[in-house]
């Protein structure tokens, strides 16, 4: 007799299993009366095909949920993070509307004194020879 020898790109059949059984064994899973290791002994499945139905058929494995694990020291550093941002949120709000005021006050000031403090703001250049009263030194 010849042995076949099995290739390495042997052609394997497809197999479907049907929802029920998929559901039972996810059941079984869930209720730990068998592992994952003996459903893909059994079954002849891959952990990844096991996996795949207990995301799609266990309630406890759904994906729309994400569960985020950190340190109790992440959360409280998360935490005191998020309480700076707000304080800096404040902190530029109260100093936006600080210059908006400013700003505010310098129009009103142009149109009453009909000055324009805008573009005349800063003092004429001085070269050392006039006293701040406004009269030369003689020395």
């Amino acid at each position: 007799m010849k042995q076949q020898s099995k290739s390495k790109f042997e052609v394997k059949d497809r197999r479907v299993f049907s929802e029920q059984l998929k559901k039972q064994v996810i059941k079984d899973l869930v209720s730990r009366r068998t592992t994952i290791k003996s459903v893909m002994a059994e079954h002849q499945v891959s952990a990844q095909s096991v996996y795949r139905w207990l995301y799609k058929y266990s309630p406890q494995h759904q994906p729309q949920c994400t569960l985020v694990v950190q340190m109790k020291s992440e959360a409280a550093k998360s935490h005191e993070l998020q309480n700076r941002v707000a304080d800096l949120e404040r902190i530029i709000g109260q100093k936006q509307l600080e210059i908006d005021f400013l700003n505010k006050l310098i129009e009103i000031g142009s149109k009453e004194l009909d000055f324009d403090f805008k573009k005349n703001f800063s003092p004429k250049p001085s070269n050392g020879t006039e006293s701040p009263n406004g009269n030369t030194r003689s020395g």
